[in-house]
Parts: structure tokens; C-alpha cells; sequence
């Protein structure tokens, strides 16, 4: 045919098709592998398990039935094709299960097109010396892995496909339920419990200043009459200034601690999102999206870099070529801080340990000389990223700690000062936390000496209950308690918000009603396995899969037939609850004048219209009266227009351009009558706050207490 190039032999025995999974990562592929090599991506998995049905033999051994994924068939075609003109196939999809998985159906779909051999290739990072060497030693398929994640992938259809309609017929049509989700949710379902269960008690504390010369500094009160003192009330506390408010106040110890502050490994998943969640204020979720950007390639000048490892990993073990490079460029930069020996850190207990810790793929490229081509989220985790692995290859550092206690009377206050005597590996963190950097001074003090006293300053406090659930703490529990694995550690929490089963609210995990009404069915039907225990052994039988140790479908059966006899009997006996979610209201329909019903949603509760289907009339549910003198308006949530962001206006606007960005809460303030709202702060934690901006009500303790003895009473 006119105007079609023919292929020679020769060109064809040397052609080489490497399959990755992104389009970003091939890019960076093909330009180091150079002329001889194509570089494809598969965009994930392209032959997988069908959306619409079981599709697992449970009567022949929990065999799969795999197909093309929808939409995915032509590319998959276009690979064959590249395939049939190709003399060698390399498949380098990401060196885990789910990228095992992914070479195995590829090597399956494609060596029924070609006749030239398919390896399998891994590396840890996508640089030059890397790529060629991965290149230079292909390997075969293990069948282990493909199996570990077989079994992960069927077990997981098999919990879904059975407790989601389970939830269809006794809730709420179009609910889903996951295996390792339902434990997460379970945690944060139980978590909320205990902050709401959780009553404040008063407590003080008593502050003095203390003037040294022309220096002042201040010291919180220790003990007093000899012990520590329990300050509980204010008039405890202004008994206290009484007595000692004549007293000489002198200096009666000064000691003086050294402490030695070792590095931290190279970071983990868990470990990097915690820090990423703590120090940068990044979801899980975008903390791996910037991850995969820079592991996967960014143009640095003129040339395209891989600029860290493989971001899925559970273990900080470090090559050798990788401690040369950082060895040699801390001698250069910090020679005097180079550590005699390279360190090693262990590796925990239950790591797959495939994978080197996160680190950048070239030190010499530090965070000021890639500053100009990453954008500023990318510049602020790789920063982390690289002075944490840096700085692990370093001294440690030493820090001097001061304290003085100055007595007065009865009472002995405290004050200490520490200052870095030794920077060690500190010389190299720029983002140091809070506590890291707080060193403060105090002036030259000598045991004996008296001070001139100046302010007391008594404050209030009350006691802080469990913490909700944060990104960070959240992946510190799933980890510690060995739920889930390193790549599944930000889709379970972006799982549980996109079902609208948790929240977002002060960058605090929150369940919804809906939430905590699934969490509370699955957990009372299937305590077996909605628990944490269950989620961990499972994992530590994939691992046995993986090491040949275990069967996979013999580790299926023997979950499957007590679990699908427990889901037969809960769907003959659980009482359906989805009457009861649908509440008459004393509401009417602006449209056509019938009474609006309380309905449970996708998005939690709303007021829709009695008269549904001939009205389709829907709107928020009111959360307080409008406080603004003379509306008569509600208070009801909305969201931005942009980025979808809660909050909460009057339903007269643009009458009343009333706003808040805080949750009202059903209760109002007794100083002025307005609504009370729920705060979150590191000094208060979680508090009941007045939403007038001109009344200064915080619920206290002993409403809190007050409120709770009715609510008893009124049971009683």
C-alpha cells in the first residue's frame, strides 16, 4: 500500500515497548532510555474485576473473572499493536502487588498478539542509572505477589458485594461498605463517642514574673507547702497570692541538663503523610499526589528528573549508592557532622520492606536549587523530604537545658531555657517544629540571690478530652494497629469522605449521622470483622501469600462460608430502619404548600417535600434561628461556589447577609440569647462558643456538668 512504511526484521528485533502506569512517568522514561525504546502507559490497570456484578466463582474456588476495564479496550488494543511490532516487551509498572497485578494481565493480554518475550522489570527510582540498569537485568513475573493481591482483591468484592446490599435493604438505597474502611470508620465513630461523652473540669494555674536587672522573665508555680499544688479553683488560686505576695522571693536550684537528639530515619508513607499533615497542613491525599509528581518526573532546566524514590513503602532501609552520595555531599557541606560509620535504622516489625525509604534520588539537588522549577507545594514536601533523609546520615545534635526555681514562702515556681549547644543535624532542617525551636533565655542567676517579684498571673483552664482524629493521627493509628498498608493509607480516608460517612472540620475526621448509623449496623452484625484484629490478621496472611507460606483461595475459604452465613441470618432478622429515617416536620412547601419530610441523603439530612414525585421541591435543614435583631430567618448550611467549602447563612439573604463558618450547634447562649457554635483550638481544644462577636460566653465545665445532671434527671 502507497505511502505505508514496512518494518524490517532488524528494526523490529530492536525495538524495545516498555509499559509504565502514567503518562508523566514514561515521559521521563523515554528520554532516558533514548532512541531503540517506546515508552507506553497503561494508566493503571486496564483488565480487572467488572463494576456490576460478583464475578467470583464462590463455588469453584473463588476463581475471578477478569475483563477489560470499561473504556480501557482501546488502549489496550493500541498496546497489542505496539506489541506485535515490538522485539523485546519490558513491563515496569510500580514494584508492588497492585503494579505486579497490573504486568501480569498485561503479559496475559499481550502474548496472545506477539511472539516476542515479555520480562518484568522494578526499580525504586526513575533516574538514568536506574532505568538502564533495571533494562540491563528483566525478570520474570512473581506469581506470589500476583496472588497476594488476588486474594486482597477478592476478599474485598466479597465483604462490598455482600454487606452493601445488606445496606440497600435495611437503610438506604446506594450505600457501600469496605472491608478496611468500616474499620476506619469504626475508629472515628468511637472516637466522637468518647469526645462527646467527654466532661471538662476546671483547673488553674499561677504564673509569677520575676525581675533580674534590667531582664524579665517568667516562671509557672511547682509546689507549694511541699507538694504539687491543686489548683482547682480561682479562689485556691488567690489564696495562694495572698500568703505569698510579701514573701522574698529566692533563687533556691539552678540545674543544668544535657540532652542528646538523635535523627530521625528516612520517611515511610505514614510517617511522610503524618509530617506532611502536622508541619505542611496537607491531606493524605495531597501529600501522595505531590509525591507521584515528584517521583515521577519534573523539568529541571533542560532535562526531565525523578526527583525522589518510590513513595509507597513501609520501610527506611537505604541503598549503599545512596549513603555514598549523602556521605559525600555532608562531607563536602558539613564535614565536622559526618558520622564516623553510615547509620542504620531498623526496620519495623510486619515491613514488606520492597522498597527503600523515601529519599531524593540525587542530594546535590537540594530544596535552593530546585526552588525555581517546582511549584510551591512541590517545593515544600520535597523540602522535607530531603532534609529528613539528610539529616538521618548525620551527628546527632546536643541541646543544654536550665532550670531555676525561685521560692517564695510556701510556694516554689519553675523556669527553664534551652538552647542547641551542639547543631548536629539540625544544621540542615530549615522547617523545624514548634517545639524544636523553642530555646528562650533567661538571665545570669546564682543560687541565693534574691529577686524582685512584678506580676502574678493566675489563669483558667480547662481539662482536654480524646482529640478527634486527624489526617496525621488517623495514619499513625492505622499503621500502629496494622490496618492497611502504605497505599491504601490516604484512599481510605478520601473513600470515607467522598461517601460523605466523615467530615472535615478544623482539618479534624468528624462522622456524619450517616456515618455513625452504617458504623453502628456493621459493627453490631459483624463485630467479627468490623474490627480492627480481623483487618490486621488479614493482612498478615497476604504477606504469607506473598511468601509462598499460604494458599489464596484456601485463606478465602476459610473466611467466606462463616461470612456469608452470618450475612443470610442478618438480612432475615435485622430490622429495617429506612421507615424511621423519614420524619414528618412542622414545615411547609413553598411550591405547592404540602408538608416537607426529614429525609436521610447522600449528603446526610434534608427537608423534601410530602408530595414527592409531582413536587420535587428540596432544601436544607434549618440549624438555628437567624440571630441578626428583627429576621426572621433560619440559619441552614450552604457551600462556596468554587472549592465547595461549608458554611453556614440565613435563608433571607440577600435580606440578611448574616454568615457563619462555624457549625451551630443546638444550644444558645444564655448572656445574649444568640446560637453557640463548636471552636477548635491547640490552647482549648474543643469548646462551645457564643457566635455574637460582641459577648465573650465560653460554656464552662460546670454548665457542661449541669447539663448533664438534668439531661440524668430528666431520664431518671
Amino acid at each position: 500500500m502507497a505511502g505505508k512504511k514496512s518494518v524490517s526484521k532488524s528494526e523490529k528485533a530492536s525495538a524495545t515497548l516498555v509499559i509504565v502506569e502514567s503518562p508523566a512517568k514514561a515521559h521521563t522514561i523515554e528520554k532516558y532510555l533514548g532512541p531503540g525504546y517506546t515508552v507506553k502507559a497503561s494508566m493503571g490497570h486496564l483488565i480487572d474485576l467488572p463494576k456490576s456484578r460478583l464475578a467470583i466463582d464462590t463455588e469453584h474456588g473463588f476463581q475471578p473473572e477478569y475483563i477489560t476495564v470499561r473504556g480501557r479496550a482501546k488502549l489496550l488494543k493500541e498496546l497489542q499493536r505496539d506489541a506485535k511490532k515490538s522485539g523485546l516487551i519490558l513491563l515496569a509498572s510500580d514494584n508492588d502487588r497492585e503494579g505486579e497485578a497490573i504486568a501480569w494481565h498485561l503479559r496475559n493480554a499481550l502474548q496472545e498478539k506477539t511472539e516476542a518475550p515479555i520480562s518484568r522489570i522494578v526499580f525504586n527510582e526513575i533516574t538514568p542509572v536506574a532505568i538502564k540498569e533495571a533494562v540491563k537485568h528483566p525478570g520474570e513475573i512473581v506469581e506470589e505477589k500476583v496472588n497476594a493481591q488476588k486474594a486482597r482483591r477478592v476478599l474485598d468484592r466479597l465483604v462490598g458485594y455482600n454487606l452493601s446490599p445488606l445496606l440497600w435493604s435495611k437503610v438506604k438505597n446506594g450505600l457501600s461498605a469496605g472491608r478496611v474502611q468500616s474499620v476506619a470508620l469504626r475508629l472515628i465513630c468511637e472516637r466522637e463517642e468518647e469526645v462527646e461523652n467527654f466532661l471538662p473540669e476546671e483547673y488553674w494555674t499561677l504564673d509569677a514574673d520575676f525581675i533580674k536587672g534590667k531582664s524579665k522573665f517568667t516562671a509557672q508555680l511547682v509546689q507549694y507547702k511541699g507538694g504539687k499544688p491543686e489548683l482547682k479553683t480561682e479562689q485556691t488560686v488567690n489564696g495562694i497570692i495572698q500568703e505569698i505576695k510579701n514573701a522574698a522571693c529566692v533563687v533556691s536550684n539552678i540545674k543544668k541538663m544535657d540532652k542528646t537528639v538523635r535523627p530521625k530515619p528516612p520517611f515511610t508513607t505514614s510517617k511522610l503523610q503524618q509530617a506532611s499533615a502536622n508541619r505542611l497542613g496537607y491531606t493524605s491525599r495531597k501529600t501522595m499526589q505531590i509525591a507521584q509528581q515528584l517521583y515521577e518526573g519534573v523539568n529541571i532546566g533542560s532535562s526531565r528528573v525523578g526527583l525522589i524514590t518510590y513513595m509507597r513503602t513501609d520501610s527506611v532501609r537505604i541503598s549503599k549508592t545512596a549513603l555514598d552520595d549523602v556521605r559525600g555531599w555532608i562531607s563536602k557541606n558539613y564535614p565536622s557532622d559526618l558520622p564516623a560509620e553510615p547509620i542504620e535504622y531498623a526496620v519495623g516489625k510486619g515491613a514488606q520492606d520492597a522498597h527503600e525509604g523515601i529519599r531524593p534520588t540525587y542530594v546535590e539537588y537540594t530544596p535552593d536549587s530546585v526552588k525555581d522549577y517546582l511549584t510551591r507545594d512541590q517545593l515544600r514536601l520535597y523540602t522535607i523530604i530531603w532534609e529528613r533523609f539528610v539529616s538521618s546520615q548525620m551527628n546527632n545534635a546536643k541541646t543544654t537545658t536550665t532550670s531555676a526555681e525561685i521560692t517564695a514562702g510556701d510556694a516554689v515556681f519553675r523556669v527553664s531555657a534551652s538552647k542547641i549547644s551542639e547543631k548536629g543535624f539540625y544544621n540542615v532542617i530549615k522547617l523545624l517544629s514548634s517545639k524544636e525551636e523553642k530555646t528562650g533565655s533567661l538571665p545570669a542567676l546564682k543560687v541565693g540571690e534574691e529577686l524582685q517579684p512584678d506580676r502574678m498571673h493566675p489563669e483558667q483552664h480547662f481539662t482536654q478530652g480524646p482529640a478527634r482524629y486527624t489526617d496525621a493521627s488517623i495514619v499513625r493509628t492505622l499503621e500502629e494497629k496494622g490496618i492497611g498498608r502504605p497505599s491504601t493509607y490516604a484512599p481510605i480516608i478520601s473513600v470515607l469522605l467522598d461517601r460523605y460517612y466523615i467530615t472535615r472540620s478544623n482539618k479534624q475526621l468528624v462522622p456524619t449521622q450517616l456515618g455513625r448509623m452504617i458504623c453502628r449496623i456493621l459493627v453490631e452484625s459483624f463485630p467479627e470483622v468490623i474490627n480492627e484484629h480481623f483487618t490486621a490478621e488479614v493482612e498478615n496472611d497476604l504477606d504469607k501469600v506473598e511468601q509462598n507460606q499460604l494458599v489464596w483461595n484456601t485463606m478465602i475459604a476459610d473466611f467466606f462460608t462463616p461470612f456469608k452465613a452470618r450475612v443470610d441470618e442478618v438480612m432475615r432478622t435485622q430490622e429495617s430502619v429506612k421507615g424511621t429515617l423519614d420524619e414528618p416536620t412542622d414545615k411547609t412547601c413553598e411550591k405547592c404548600g404540602r408538608q416537607m419530610v426529614k429525609k436521610l441523603g447522600r449528603f446526610g439530612f434534608f427537608l423534601a417535600c410530602s408530595g414527592f414525585p409531582e413536587c420535587h421541591n428540596t432544601r436544607s435543614i434549618p440549624l438555628a434561628k437567624c440571630p441578626m435583631p428583627g429576621c426572621t430567618g433560619e440559619i441552614v448550611a450552604r457551600k462556596t461556589k468554587g472549592k465547595g467549602k461549608e458554611f453556614y447563612g440565613c435563608t433571607n439573604y440577600p435580606a440578611c447577609s448574616f454568615i457563619s463558618h462555624f457549625k451551630p450547634i443546638d444550644q444558645y447562649c444564655p448572656k445574649c440569647g444568640w446560637f453557640l457554635v463548636e471552636k477548635f483550638d491547640k490552647k482549648n481544644g474543643s469548646y462551645k462558643s457564643c457566635i455574637n462577636p460582641d459577648c465573650d460566653y465560653l460554656h464552662s465545665a460546670e454548665e457542661e456538668r449541669s447539663a448533664a445532671e438534668e439531661g440524668a434527671g430528666e431520664q431518671a
